[in-house]
């Protein structure tokens, strides 16, 4: 992404243009008007669940927010030039799990997946706040453990393993052994 602060930026951007007010947005997308106001002004996002009620408020798909440059052909992402991407925290003042996720498709016009490597940051809290959100996600882990709490269910999984779950379920995805992870995630929400 081009600035520290884009995707709230352009969140800010739609929400103007749509002439709707941040209580408004709040309404529509379920969320609280300080978490939106946060979100526009800091660029502070505790994860996608927020991000995806947003799109849907607005009417526009996720990737909107992530978008830099539309291409209506294939686009390549080669290893090492991946967009920079989106940074979430578990918790507003950033104490917990940090994940950074990073656009292998940010230039693609009018796509229906979003996918990211995402780099998860241990955390030394164990009372992971599930989300839920529309669509379906696939994790592949690329090196590292990860615990993915799910509904009632806990799974982990090691490099080479991979999980495809319905995002509607409460879930959460995080580092195992306080340690470092990395994960492709492929990302499907309904426009």
């Amino acid at each position: 992404m081009a600035g520290k602060n884009n995707l709230g930026v352009k969140v800010q951007e739609i929400r103007t243009i749509q002439k709707l007010t941040v209580d408004e947005l709040a309404d529509r997308s379920g969320l609280q008007a300080g978490q939106i106001q946060k979100i526009e002004k800091e660029g502070i996002i505790p994860s996608l669940s927020p991000l995806i009620k947003i799109a849907r408020a607005l009417g526009v798909r996720l990737g909107t927010f992530l978008d830099d440059v539309d291409n209506i052909g294939p686009v390549v992402a080669r290893g090492g030039e991946h967009h920079a991407g989106v940074r979430f925290t578990s918790e507003e003042n950033g104490s917990r799990e940090h994940l950074n996720f990073f656009s292998l498709a940010a230039d693609k016009a009018g796509r229906n997946m979003e996918p990211f490597i995402v780099e998860i940051e241990p955390s030394e809290q164990s009372d992971y706040k599930l989300s839920t959100h529309e669509g379906e996600e696939f994790i592949y882990v690329i090196e590292g453990q990860i615990e993915i709490n799910y509904g009632k269910d806990l799974y982990q999984l090691a490099a080479g393993d991979s999980i495809y779950l319905d995002s509607f379920v409460m879930h959460n995805v995080h580092a195992a052994n306080n340690q470092k992870a990395r994960v492709l995630v492929v990302l499907y929400t309904p426009f």
